[in-house]
């Protein structure tokens, strides 16, 4: 189970133009029964599929462009399903494979720490909900497990029992009773990686609207919430528009206008699921006013599903953007003594075990597990304060123009002009290079692949006040500091690494006084235990 990393070159070859997800869940039993049918495209030769599917499910039948294979043309070893073709498909060719299965899925222990199905109550019925950006799409659906993965379209029918709601991805074309029982619920959506579609299941009331885009469009708003949670959910529905107001004002469009924007309530925490993030805080506020992780999993509509790393290893690039959007918001809402607050709150979560990228092909778990040797929450915290220390050294005009860049492929995006791309840490180098100017890559040695922060080391000698940058690389990081000397704030340009200023023996002196800079401090690692 894992998502992402080194790929066989045949699998690499492979791309997914087309998903049908017809998917039978039962909550009672934890048993699901689906059949899929995935349209194929290859840039290589093929004599067989490799298809992620996980071993908890057996595979009963499978057809390839209408031919039925015989039981000995397919194995699953270890959740690779290899399916040996009926006849060779050239470089450029296609194929349709019609893939039947069953079983119980795995089930999450602390979702979406882990991933896998959630199974769930309220009321007496069942409430369930799926996550798989670590394990990978394959816990319930054959797929692609990795991210340039990304399916142009998929259907994704799923039949649950009666009472409840089936939610998922895109656009809900249709739902139909069964003669049986039970109700079929088919969702459309375009252009999504394969470990954002979700399944949602459940005793859900919605609240629904519309929103009016700076831009000119409008696009549908959705709240699935609990039964008996009418109050606490109008509240978070009422956070919708103003959140897109900064959303749209600061970075861009809403990516997926088309289709809408949704938030499930589910029985774990939240993940960013393209256009259906589900939603497990529990309707909390804090001190900012604003529910943190429905703005979060929302951040990521823009940096993760929008944008995404075509390699897990530049994960950092959807984690730490996701999390600096929140203190961009509260300075946006209440001004600078909230994002200064906020930022602080966040240094305190910066650890440094190991570099932001490795400059390797990883899974997601390889970045997301320290134990795996992964930089583990620093693409969250870390992440966030180099995106403001960054922010600091160029300035708003270059930092937000590079994020557009990043995002949408271009400075000026409108509806319509833009489509979901694959990005990495070194366009979004390339990017802020550009939009500063000049050569920052001193910046992003430090930063992103050293583990270690910069140090910033005084020493005061009668009159004068030298400040000195210290790194890892031991090479010039001409990083400018602000420096309030009696009060009166001056910027060192720390041409070098190194700047000399007067001070005036006993005068009062401090250094980057509203905190731009991330830097070592002795003091935070004391509190950390280190």
């Amino acid at each position: 189970m894992r998502s992402g990393g080194e790929i066989e070159p045949e699998r690499a070859a492979l791309r997914l133009e087309h998903v049908e997800l017809d998917l039978r869940i039962s909550p009672e039993t934890r048993f699901l029964s689906g059949e899929a049918t995935l349209r194929l495209i290859t840039s290589a030769r093929q004599t067989r599929l490799l298809i992620d599917l996980d071993k908890n499910f057996t595979v009963s039948a499978i057809e390839i462009d209408g031919t039925k294979l015989a039981a000995g043309a397919w194995r699953n070893p270890e959740g690779r399903l290899t399916i040996d073709l009926p006849k060779p498909v050239a470089a450029g060719g296609r194929v349709t494979a019609k893939i039947a299965y069953a079983g119980r899925p795995h089930e999450a222990v602390n979702a979406p720490w882990d991933d896998g199905f959630v199974w769930s109550n309220h009321d007496g019925k069942p409430w369930a909900a799926t996550t798989a950006q670590g394990y990978g799409c394959d816990l319930f659906w054959p797929c692609l497990d990795f991210p340039a993965g990304e399916i142009p379209s998929i259907r994704i029918g799923i039949v649950a029992p009666d009472g409840v709601q089936a939610i998922s991805n895109g656009t809900l074309q249709s739902t139909e009773r069964l003669a049986g029982g039970g109700t079929r619920w088919n969702w459309v959506a375009k252009n999504i990686n394969p470990y954002l579609v979700a399944i949602n299941i459940g005793p859900y009331r919605e609240i629904s609207g519309s929103y009016i885009s700076k831009f000119g469009n409008k696009f549908p708003l959705h709240l699935w919430h609990l039964t008996g949670k009418d109050k606490q959910a109008a509240g978070l529905f009422a956070e919708f528009a103003p959140t897109l107001d900064f959303y749209e004002r600061v970075i861009g469009p809403y990516p997926f206008a088309d289709e809408k924007l949704g938030v499930v309530e589910t029985p774990h925490m939240g993940m960013e699921h393209q256009t259906v993030n589900a939603y497990g805080n529990n309707y909390r506020k804090d001190d900012t006013g604003f529910d943190w992780l429905f703005h979060h999993e929302l951040a990521h509509e823009w940096f993760g599903n929008q944008m995404t790393a075509a390699n897990w290893d530049d994960f950092w690039l959807h984690e730490g953007y996701g999390q600096y959007m929140q203190p961009l918001y509260g300075q946006w809402r209440e001004g600078e003594a909230r994002y200064a607050a906020m930022m602080s709150v966040q240094r305190q979560r910066v650890f440094n075990r190991q570099p932001l990228v490795s400059g390797k092909v990883r899974t997601s778990d390889e970045v997301y597990q320290e134990q795996l040797g992964g930089p583990g929450q620093d693409i969250y915290f870390k992440g966030a304060w180099v995106l403001h220390t960054l922010r600091y050294l160029i300035g708003d005009a270059a930092f937000f123009d590079a994020t557009r860049r990043l995002v949408y492929g271009r400075p000026d995006p409108e509806p319509g002009s833009f489509s979901t791309r694959f990005t990495s840490t070194a366009e979004f180098e390339t990017l802020m290079n550009a939009a500063a100017g000049r050569d920052l890559s001193w910046f992003f040695d430090v930063y992103l692949r050293d583990a270690a922060l910069p140090e910033l080391i005084e020493t005061r000698t009668g009159g004068k006040l030298t400040l000195t940058w210290k790194t890892a690389r031991k090479a010039a990081f001409p990083l400018p500091v602000e420096i309030a000397v009696g009060g009166v704030v001056q910027k060192l340009a720390m041409a070098g690494g190194s700047a000399t200023i007067d001070v005036a023996e006993g005068g009062h002196v401090v250094v980057d006084p509203m905190a731009r800079v991330l830097r070592r401090s002795v003091a935070i690692e004391a509190m950390q235990g280190r």
